[in-house]
């Protein structure tokens, strides 16, 4: 849009007294509201968080819908291009939801699993025209509004300014919140086979241990029969909704802080996450991934935890399994980035978070400038950490060997910047609030030397911070 060149948004700097946590408070009963929250801060990963709420457009899509809803995101990259505002948080407006892992299915032809019984979206993105934004290192935030969908010069900053304003008195009176939108209750009857956990009240999971363990070992025989080299196996863990999911999310994120964390009311249900893990982020057609392979479980007592952590580093089961996830993003990046510009630049490093400990390796490529949305889905999504290598075939063997359909899980949630930037996260660590249930699984990746009841204890590891905020504990 010719006459949008050099146009500002209309900037508002936010009072101390709305902090992240009162301004959700104030927002989370409007449509579509989205908290981006770097949970754990710090000034890398976890500096800046994104509140969104009441969209000027949804973008939403079951199979039937999924080409017009990719055309109208990639669209937006060209439509609506508007320069970031130095000195500002880095998102300023533009597309902000999920790709569900189940959106898979659209580029490659993968089996349906045995039960879907919740049929959520496949993808689901409000195009936001106002953000309420926070630098955690500056201590400061802002309100930023940019006259989305008007492009007429006057018209847009008009709008702008009305829009900030609105948002302001929200703000101002709390007239924002409401009760979560309802969605169709799902009868227990009509869920997949539930088989009780003990010493979790409430608890059920789709594998009883034994079936898990059995799942485990038919997968280590895929790969000795040299199918797979690896592939990510996940109990689902469900359990009767307690409280509304923002409730839920306010005590997940202080039990469980994490920097690419993230609560988001779709209409259907609500996703509650405590992701450590970025898929992709783009800035100025940089591309960076990386993925987490390898976890071991935190104590609480420093000493135990740096034995823990020497030992995960020393794992050579470990180190392999992160090292294939890493040569199957390099290919995937190749796709879609310059050519010889894909480069490792941290491999298998150690990172501490609230309950376990992972090794995390860094991906940079140079996308290609012709590169869209839809191109970079069909290139590297879903992404590899969570299926397995090579990608089809460990897809497929998931279909084969998990009862129920992920969902949201395992998928991607972050943004599409009207600047063309991007940020998703893994939707690992996640609950998923929808029809009267909490669902949360949990999985490990399963390589050659995978021993079964060690892969089914590290789902429970990987889900305690979860439990701690479901138990509420």
């Amino acid at each position: 849009m010719s006459d949008q060149a050099g146009q500002q948004p209309y900037v508002v700097r936010l009072e101390p007294k709305w902090t992240p946590e009162v301004a959700f408070r104030q927002l989370t009963g409007l449509a579509q509201c989205m908290w981006l929250d770097s949970a754990r801060t710090d000034e890398t990963l976890g500096r800046y968080s994104f509140l969104m709420a009441d969209p000027a457009e949804v973008i939403q899509a079951g199979p039937l819908q999924v080409d017009e809803a990719l055309t109208k995101l990639a669209a937006l990259q060209h439509e609506f291009k508007l320069p970031t505002v130095a000195g500002l948080p880095p998102f300023q407006g533009g597309a902000a939801g999920y790709f569900s892992y189940d959106l898979n299915r659209h580029f490659e032809i993968v089996p349906e699993t045995k039960f879907n019984e919740f049929h959520l979206p496949l993808l689901s993105f409000g195009v936001y025209d106002v953000v309420l934004s926070w630098d955690h290192v500056l201590g400061e935030g802002w309100l930023i509004s940019s006259g989305y969908p008007e492009v007429d010069s006057h018209q847009r900053q008009t709008r702008a300014k009305q829009r900030a304003e609105s948002f302001l008195q929200v703000l101002q009176s709390g007239s924002g919140s409401c009760a979560a939108s309802p969605s169709r209750v799902v009868p227990a009857e009509e869920l997949a086979p539930c088989f009780a956990c003990p010493e979790l009240p409430g608890v059920m999971s789709n594998f009883p241990k034994d079936a898990y363990l059995e799942a485990v070992g038919k997968s280590v025989e895929y790969i000795h029969a040299g199918d797979i080299f690896q592939v990510n196996i996940s109990q689902r863990l469900i359990m009767e909704a307690r409280t509304s999911a923002a409730a839920l999310y306010e005590k997940l994120r202080r039990k469980n802080p994490a920097p690419f964390a993230a609560y988001y009311d779709f209409g259907q249900g609500q996703i509650v996450s405590a992701s450590p893990e970025r898929f992709i982020q783009v800035r100025d057609r940089q591309i960076e991934s990386r993925p987490i392979k390898g976890t071991r479980r935190r104590s609480g007592r420093p000493q135990l935890d740096m034995y823990w952590g020497d030992e995960l580093v020393r794992s050579e089961k470990d180190r392999s399994e992160n090292v294939m996830i890493v040569d199957l993003l390099r290919n995937d990046l190749a796709r879609i980035c310059e050519d010889d510009s894909v480069e490792v630049t941290s491999l298998c490093g150690l990172e501490t978070y609230q309950t376990v400990q992972h090794l995390v390796s860094i991906i940079l490529g140079r996308l290609r400038e012709e590169v869209d949305v839809r191109d970079l889905l069909q290139a590297i999504f879903p992404g590899g950490s969570i299926t397995g290598a090579p990608k089809i075939r460990a897809m497929e063997i998931i279909s084969e060997l998990e009862p129920t359909a992920r969902g949201p899980y395992c998928g991607s949630l972050g943004y599409l910047g009207f600047d063309g930037s991007i940020d998703w996260n893994i939707l690992i660590r996640t609950i998923v609030a929808a029809g009267g249930w909490w669902q949360f699984p949990v999985g490990g990746g399963i390589v050659a030397d995978s021993d079964p009841l060690r892969e089914y204890e590290e789902t429970w590891h990987k889900a305690l911070g979860l439990l701690h905020a479901v138990l509420d504990e």
